[in-house]
């Protein structure tokens, strides 16, 4: 925790990133998907090396490493077992693996469900801006209970589905508004940042954000003037074990476009400091008075 002060600054709406901030979206992701890749070999007898070269594919047509309709898009699967139905059918127990280990691992950091409603109760707007596609997004704070504490989620649109829309789970809320990125902006992008709190009706003043990128939301929120904070705690996830992380490089949807994009991110960074940085999203309580904006 790198915070000394007497002095907090006052703030009515705090921005915050949510994959690797509010919960570990890499935990998420790999216990579930190598979870169902594995049980996927067994049942199929096809190689891991084989189905990982067919899925990258595919997540890349799709702009997301979570396409939830992966296997049945798979050459070989497809070759095996011939249709949608039958893929979904003979790999069921595939298919339960994940939602069974997406299920378990999905959870808050420590301190996140509190101080969301220690901030509702002080009326301080809450604003969610991802980068990961709009369903599964709102699937996860579906499921985590946060669309009372949340206002508006800015997030890309979904992509195609190979079922008719009106056969797709609908998720509604009875508090949250969701609303889409203009396509192909990324972060970080600081104009697309001021165009959000321009939006909303506030000021970069009245505004804090949180993130786990140096890069992508620290540099971000610094160049539109807003207060930065840094999560710290949400860029551990791949320590300790190189064969998980190998395992999302090797299925990303990231094109070589994309990495060379975050490749000139890196170049051009500034390496701007953040004003703030958390080892636990409750520490935001500590460094930021918020409250609710005098009318």
């Amino acid at each position: 925790m790198e915070f000394y002060q007497v002095y907090k600054p006052s703030k009515s709406v705090l921005i915050t990133d949510l994959d690797n901030t509010l919960y570990d979206w890499f935990e998420i992701w790999y216990s579930s998907f190598n979870a169902m890749l594995e049980r996927v070999v067994e049942i199929s007898g096809i190689s891991k090396e084989q189905l990982i070269k067919e899925i990258r594919p595919v997540h890349r047509e799709h702009g997301t490493a979570e396409y939830a309709f992966v296997l049945e898009k798979l050459p070989s699967l497809q070759k095996k077992y011939g249709s949608r139905q039958r893929i979904n059918d003979e790999l069921s127990e595939a298919i339960h693996a994940y939602r069974s280990e997406r299920m378990t691992h999905l959870k808050l950091y420590k301190g996140v469900y509190d101080t969301l409603a220690e901030l509702k109760s002080r009326r301080v707007r809450v604003i969610a801006y991802t980068e990961s596609k709009e369903w599964y997004t709102k699937n996860r704070l579906k499921r985590l209970g946060l669309d009372y504490f949340i206002e508006i989620l800015y997030s890309p649109s979904d992509h195609s589905v190979p079922i008719e829309e009106e056969q797709r789970t609908e998720i509604t809320f009875d508090f949250m508004k969701s609303k889409h990125t203009p396509e192909g902006e990324l972060k970080p992008n600081p104009r697309l940042l001021l165009d959000i709190i321009k939006e909303i009706g506030a000021t970069p003043e009245e505004c804090v954000y949180v993130g786990d990128s140096e890069m992508k939301d620290v540099e971000m929120a610094l160049q539109a003037g807003v207060t930065a904070v840094f999560a710290k705690y949400g860029t551990g996830h791949f320590e300790g074990d190189d064969r998980r992380y190998e395992l999302l490089q090797a299925v990303t949807h990231w094109t070589d476009a994309d990495v060379e994009r975050e490749q000139e991110i890196k170049r051009n960074s500034k390496h701007l400091k953040p004003d703030y940085t958390i080892d636990r999203f409750d520490q935001l309580l500590e460094i930021i008075n918020f409250r609710k904006k005098k009318a």
